[in-house]
């Protein structure tokens, strides 16, 4: 008599370290196959398979690692090992002063490391008058927003 198979238990911390149950996905192949295959709609973030696979998500998917200034343009080194433009139009700072950049051409958001976040914050000015930031990144500005 077989067992009856389950789903597997699947979340992402905090960190975008992946777990099935209470045992850590430290599998590259396997990393790569579940980051691959997320997906995300109004229920929630889930992989397809031949079954609807629920992957709870504590904070973002995605990671951002380290930033580094190009030019005019900010690369951003995802938990993945991918890299791509940061989008900085579209920056949010959220609670606990976290920033957040879209990411996989818009599909996820991804949060900033505290090492990315203090690299980020080099590249910013502080008005201590008015409590504002602007990020400045070669002839641009932008300005940092809470947007929770």
């Amino acid at each position: 008599m077989s067992e009856a198979w389950t789903l597997p238990d699947l979340r992402v911390d905090v960190s975008g370290d992946w777990f099935d149950g209470d045992e850590q996905v430290t599998h590259p192949g396997v990393l790569a196959n579940l980051r691959g295959s997320l997906r995300r709609d109004a229920s929630g973030y889930f992989i397809q398979t031949r079954v609807r696979i629920p992957v709870r998500v504590e904070d973002t998917p995605f990671v951002v690692v380290r930033v580094q200034a190009s030019g005019d343009r900010l690369r951003a080194v995802l938990n993945d090992g991918s890299e791509e433009a940061a989008d900085l139009a579209s920056l949010r700072i959220g609670r606990g002063d976290v920033p957040y950049v879209p990411v996989k051409g818009g599909a996820f958001e991804a949060r900033l490391s505290r090492a990315a976040a203090f690299q980020l914050l080099t590249l910013a000015d502080y008005d201590e008058a008015t409590g504002r930031g602007t990020l400045r990144l070669g002839d641009r500005e932008y300005p940092l927003r809470r947007r929770e």
